[in-house]
């Protein structure tokens, strides 16, 4: 099968070379490994030409989730698939890329979300947030499921994706300008368009963060932003406020276990999480000064 593998990359530091070195052991070897820098000044650039990658550089702060991703589909528009990873996502075996790759046996999955392990040194909040997005038991999505599931039938993200690119082509690609969630964006046009979204358990990226409260915040600002502005993904599947409360009941659960004295700080978070996606929803009211101040994507903010 013709496929490439695609990362967008900015100073991927120490862990680069594990990337690469992930890469290269994979039992199903791409046909293309695309490198798009935004500028790096350490050695990412260098270690990508010497592991044999292509490497397009862009302009400091040309870079945008959607609008870089869709230029990287057009280069590869004659492939059958595109795997998405990003430069802190390590696969986690040998097998991980083949894995991803096998739910499009069925000729209506467009596209395939890996699963996001903790990394092993990742604090407990940032390893309950993947446990709890990433379980250990593959399915499928349609259209019909979001009287069910809702927004979380068009759960995908390109730290770790797998796409049919005819079908991402046809649903028009990326958005050029998404603050992020570009990959939910396409997930929601794919089950519109009546195909299907597959979670493989067993294709496994080690992949997780420690944000601090602060970055939390940003980061929940910048999805209230994300669905200000696509409103149709929300009247089309549903609102997260559901998926926001199980969520929180997990996170409790996990923490009562197995670090109970962070459980106040767990809460803090959840009010900070909360109080970012209600004003990144009000952020056509908010002046661009601040709306650059609360966000983690504050480069966007023109």
């Amino acid at each position: 099968m013709s496929f490439a593998v695609i990362v967008p990359t900015l100073n991927a530091g120490v862990r680069w070379s594990a990337w690469i070195a992930a890469i290269h052991s994979q039992s199903l070897k791409p046909d293309n490994v695309l490198v798009i820098d935004s500028g790096s000044t350490d050695n990412t650039v260098g270690l990508s030409q010497q592991a044999g990658f292509e490497v397009h550089v862009l302009h400091p702060g040309e870079f945008s989730h959607g609008g870089t991703r869709k230029k990287a589909v057009a280069r590869n528009q004659t492939r059958v698939f595109i795997v998405f990873l990003t430069q802190d996502a390590i696969l986690a075996d040998n097998d991980a890329i083949r894995n991803i790759l096998l739910p499009f046996d069925d000729e209506m999955v467009a596209a395939v979300c890996g699963r996001q392990l903790p990394d092993p040194a990742a604090g407990v909040i940032g390893a309950h947030a993947r446990l709890f997005n990433y379980p250990a038991a593959s399915f499928v999505r349609t259209y019909d499921d979001r009287m069910t599931h809702g927004i979380k039938s068009a759960f995908l993200s390109n730290s770790f994706a797998a796409y049919r690119v005819s079908v991402l082509i046809e649903s028009g690609s990326f958005p050029e300008d998404a603050i992020f969630g570009e990959d939910m964006y396409v997930a929601a046009k794919i089950l519109q368009a009546g195909y299907k979204i597959a979670y493989a358990a067993d294709a496994r990226v080690f992949h997780s963060h420690d944000y601090t409260i602060r970055q939390e915040f940003g980061r929940y600002f910048d999805m209230g932003v994300f669905h200000s502005r696509e409103p149709w993904i929300r009247r089309e599947l549903g609102g997260a406020e559901g998926e926001g409360v199980r969520f929180v009941i997990s996170e409790m659960k996990y923490l009562l276990k197995h670090a109970f004295w962070r459980v106040p700080e767990a809460l803090l978070r959840t009010v900070f999480r909360y109080a970012g996606f209600r004003l990144g929803l009000a952020e056509s009211r908010l002046p661009v000064v601040l709306k650059r101040k609360l966000s983690m994507n504050q480069a966007y903010f023109k």
